[in-house]
């Protein structure tokens, strides 16, 4: 299973990647679980310095931008 985690403070880029990235995880069909992280001290734990940051599996894979659909389905899917 998939742990996709939105790294931010609730900000409508925020919230507009964790509807996206939980779009992408249903479009691959891929077994998954969602979590949003707003706590500041554990995002900056994670390294991300500026948000939204995405993080699958506990690696961060991107900050401070929401990528196109094809994008994130290729870096959730491929993420171990």
């Amino acid at each position: 299973m998939k742990k996709i985690q939105v790294l931010g403070m609730g900000c409508a880029k925020c919230n507009k990647l964790y509807a996206a990235a939980e779009a992408a995880a249903k479009e691959l069909g891929l077994p998954y679980e969602m979590e949003k992280i707003d706590d500041i001290s554990r995002i900056t734990e994670m390294g991300v310095m500026m948000t939204p940051a995405l993080a699958v599996n506990g690696k961060v894979k991107f900050s401070a931008r929401i990528p196109a659909n094809d994008e994130l389905k290729k870096i959730i899917q491929v993420a171990d």
